[in-house]
């Protein structure tokens, strides 16, 4: 049972860090925020899915001058 639960790979060394001046981060982490830049940078330039077969529809904001939307287009 005990190897059931055992983890996909070796966690029983030391992690792997990068050294940047000043900044240090594991590789693992890196990896991470990488992952999420490019996820979010897909988010910006992929086009938002939506049906090519609906046009928009031209329907006035405001009534035409002179005419009451209420009288059902008598004048």
């Amino acid at each position: 049972m005990q190897h059931i639960l055992a983890a996909a790979v070796n966690l029983n060394h030391p992690g792997h860090y990068v050294h940047w001046g000043f900044i240090q981060i594991s590789v693992a982490n890196l990896v991470v925020i990488g992952l999420m830049l490019l996820t979010f940078v897909l988010a910006l330039v992929l086009p938002f899915p939506h049906s090519r077969a609906a046009a928009p529809s031209k329907v006035p904001t405001q009534p035409e001058r002179g005419r009451d939307p209420q009288a059902g287009g008598q004048s």
